[in-house]
Formats: C-alpha cells, sequence, structure tokens
C-alpha cells in the first residue's frame, strides 16, 4: 500500500510538472556582450537543478574523500574488536572445557583490546597455572598490576592459585593486601583458611573458623576437623612446658573445652607432663555435660598414686558414674 501511494504521488507530480512547463511562456534571456543566450524558463530551471546535483554529488564525494581515512581506521578498530572479543570469548569457553593451552592462545589475542586486557590477563593466569607454569601465571598477573579496577579479581584468583600451589605466605600476602583494601567477603577468607591451615598456623585457623561458622560459610563437620586438627597441633607440642600449656588450654574456646575429642587431647598432653590432678579435672568438668569413652581413657591415665587422696576421690566418682 506504501509503494502504490508513493508511486502515484511521483506521477501526479510528474504530471504537475508537465502541465505548468507546458504553459509557463516564460523566457530568459542572457547576455554577455557581443553574446546572447536566449532560454525558455523551463531549460533554465532545468540546468539549474542539474547543476545543483552536479554540486551536491561532487561535494559530497569530495567530503568523503577527505573522511575516507579516518573511516577507514574506524573499520579497523571495530574489525580490531571483534576479532578480540571473540577472541575473549574463545578463551573462556576454552578454559571451561579445560583446553587450557588454547585457552592462553586466545587469551593473547584478546589482549589487543585494551578494555579485555585484564579479563584476558585473569584467564591466560588460570590456564598457565593449570599446565604447570607459575613463571607465565606471574607474567599474566604482571600485566594486570596496573589496573585498579580489576585489582580485587587478580588478588583473588592469585590468592586461590597460590593455595592450590601450596605456598601459603604468598597466598597470605594476597589476601592481606585485599582485606587492606577493605575487602572482607567469604571467599577470601576461605582461602585464608587454607592458606593458614597449610602453613600450620593454627590460631589463625581457629580463628577464621569461629568467624566463618558465624556467617554459616563451613560445613559443620569440616568445622569441627579443622579446630580438631589446630588443637591437636597446639596441645600435643612437644615444645610446651606446664605453664606454657596452661596458657595454651587457657585461650581454648569455652564450648570447646567440653569436646570430647580436645579433652581427650589435653588431658593426655597434661599427664605426659605429671599434672595428674589438672587432666583429671577437665575430664571431669567435660564428663559432666558429655560421656564419652575417649574421655573416660583419658580419666584412667590421670589416676593418681596408690593410697592417695586423688586416687579415692576418682574411684569415688567412677563408682557414682557406674550408679547413674
Amino acid at each position: 500500500m506504501r509503494l502504490f501511494l508513493w508511486l502515484l504521488a511521483i506521477f501526479a507530480t510528474a504530471i504537475g510538472v508537465a502541465v505548468t512547463a507546458r504553459f509557463n511562456p516564460g523566457n530568459v534571456v542572457l547576455f554577455y556582450p557581443p553574446y546572447r543566450v536566449d532560454l525558455s524558463l523551463n531549460l533554465f530551471i532545468l540546468l539549474w537543478l542539474v547543476l545543483f546535483f552536479v554540486m551536491y554529488f561532487m561535494l559530497r564525494t569530495f567530503n568523503a574523500a577527505r573522511q575516507m581515512p579516518e573511516m577507514v581506521a574506524q573499520y579497523r578498530q571495530k574489525r580490531r574488536e571483534r576479532e578480540a572479543n571473540k577472541a575473549l570469548r574463545e578463551a573462556l569457553k576454552c578454559l571451561l572445557e579445560g583446553r587450557f593451552g588454547h585457552a592462553e592462545k586466545a587469551a593473547i589475542r584478546a589482549c589487543d583490546l585494551p578494555e579485555n586486557a585484564s579479563l584476558a590477563a585473569l584467564i591466560g593466569a588460570r590456564a598457565a597455572h593449570h599446565m604447570q607454569q607459575g613463571e607465565r601465571r606471574d607474567q599474566w598477573f604482571a600485566r594486570m598490576q596496573g589496573d585498579s579496577s580489576f585489582k580485587t579479581a587478580r588478588l583473588v584468583v592469585a590468592a586461590e592459585l597460590l593455595v592450590d600451589d601450596r605456598k601459603p605466605a604468598q597466598a597470605l600476602e594476597a589476601v592481606n593486601e585485599l582485606n587492606a583494601s577493605g575487602m572482607r567477603h567469604i571467599y577470601a577468607q576461605q582461602l585464608a583458611l587454607k592458606a593458614c591451615q597449610q602453613a600450620k598456623m593454627w590460631p589463625e585457623v581457629l580463628r577464621l573458623v569461629k568467624t566463618l561458622d558465624k556467617r554459616h560459610a563451613l560445613h559443620p563437620a569440616l568445622s569441627m576437623r579443622l579446630r580438631e586438627l589446630a588443637y591437636e597441633d597446639l596441645l600435643l607440642d612437644s615444645s610446651h612446658d606446664a605453664e606454657s600449656l596452661r596458657r595454651v588450654w587457657s585461650g581454648v574456646a569455652s564450648e570447646d573445652k567440653r569436646k570430647a575429642f580436645v579433652v581427650a587431647r589435653a588431658a593426655h598432653a597434661f599427664n605426659s607432663r605429671g599434672l595428674h590432678e589438672e587432666a583429671a579435672h577437665i575430664v571431669e568438668t567435660a564428663l559432666q555435660h558429655e560421656w564419652d569413652e575417649r574421655l573416660v581413657r583419658a580419666y584412667r591415665e590421670s589416676a593418681g598414686t596408690e593410697g592417695s587422696a586423688t586416687l579415692l576421690a576418682q574411684i569415688e566418682n567412677c563408682e557414682s558414674w557406674l550408679r547413674q
């Protein structure tokens, strides 16, 4: 319908122009001594229209020629952006597929676009790490040093890869730098927990476990196991004397002093240093809250010497427990 209306309008205009030109008696005379040119008004108008369109197309052609270098540069830039974005998508796809060599090569191509350089560097670092290329991984991270917008992402990925590479000291440096910038999200604390566990920094492990437990970021079984490992290493450290052992035990959280595993290890540590009365006391306190065979065995090891008042008190406690 629209095409029909356009054709109708064009034909109507043509008919109107033809009729007007036929009954137009106008005349144009051009003098340029000694010459004289007579033109009909219709021809004069037609010549002016032709001249206008010729000049218009000449100016358009000149302007297009003048802008050609800029247009070529824009075309090349758009083509470079398309190729870089395509390479970035390919790098991410290959990384998720486990084709790490292809992912790193695609990341190199994606870096041709400055806007993609940091994200491509993260992909390249992960790919190099999975191929056990630590030097290339560090080179990828070095490319991102000047990009503040990707600082958090760089530190998180660096900490994760360093933990996986069992380099806890460097991983903790990355986490500390991340914390210094005010970012204390859960995943960073989980990475710090793994690094501290690898470095056997058990007091810090206990602190992080407590923090993550408050946020429900650890499975209860994992949380308990980490506590057990930490207390076992702290309490059974052979370098402790009686006084340092007492300080360690006083620093144990009150709820953990009721856990059978922790109390059994503490009782063993106290007994090995001849502190049987203290070992018996902490076991008796724990048994008031929970009955556990490990605690009973630890209580047996803390028995006093034959005929002593301590031994008699322990026997009375055992008889009371039997009746209960």
